[in-house]
């Protein structure tokens, strides 16, 4: 079954939101277009978080941020039956609905490795899959790690595993003008590091689904704006 919990909530909480990185995927919605308010980002981060996905440097009328947040609904709904994968619904830099995915570091790489394992392989194929009726979305990849060993090693690894996802992705048939990789290190943890759990969880793999430019023009069309 999946579990659907309020996003301030999770945000407030989220190491402690007893949502499983094992098993079929959970989904946090918060329904479409709901109102959150942008910088989602920098509160998962606990300030440090990155600004999820590019600003159009104007602002999205109601109407078009409701067509945008129900089709990322739909979307969100969809990736939640992935094996072993969190699903969420954020809000990116220009308040509108975006969609959320980890996978823990553990299920896509071995330790200290950056190389996918087979069974990554086949689990990003049907992420690949699901968003082929999407092209419309910038699609952006964060590498994380737990913060045993120095700064610069973490930051390494973390950027060669987000490059690893985004570079598979790009031969599934994601376009690479999509494709955003970047390495966070140990910088945004979600949990304790100073337990083997919370570590756990800090290493992990984010996707990041937002909606482009193309996307919001042609939402505010349909909305008449």
């Amino acid at each position: 079954m999946k579990k659907i919990v309020s996003l301030l909530l999770c945000v407030a909480v989220l190491s402690g939101c007893g949502i499983s990185h094992t098993g079929r995927g959970a989904i946090v919605g918060t329904g479409a277009g709901a109102g959150l308010g942008a910088g989602i980002g920098a509160l998962i981060g606990g300030e440090k978080g990155a600004a999820i996905g590019a600003a159009i440097g104007a602002g999205v009328g109601a109407g078009a941020g409701t067509i945008i947040g129900r089709q990322m609904d739909k979307k969100a709904e969809e990736l939640a039956k992935l094996e072993n994968v969190q699903v969420e619904t954020v809000k990116d830099v220009n308040g509108l609905e975006a969609i959320k995915v980890t996978f823990d570091s553990g299920i896509l790489f071995d330790f200290n490795k950056s190389t996918l394992r087979t069974e990554a392989k086949q689990q990003l194929d049907k992420f690949a899959a699901e968003m082929s009726d999407m092209p419309e979305t910038g699609i952006t990849v964060y590498g994380h790690t737990d913060n045993v060993g120095s700064e610069a090693v973490n930051k390494r690894i973390s950027l060669q595993r987000a490059e690893s996802v985004g570079n598979y992705l790009n031969g599934k048939g994601i376009a690479k003008s999509r494709l955003t990789m970047e390495g966070m290190g140990f910088d945004q943890p979600v949990a304790d590091n100073t337990t083997e759990v919370g570590r756990a969880q800090n290493r992990r793999v984010e996707i990041y689904i937002t909606a482009n430019e193309k996307m919001i023009e042609e939402a505010t069309k349909q909305a008449g704006q």
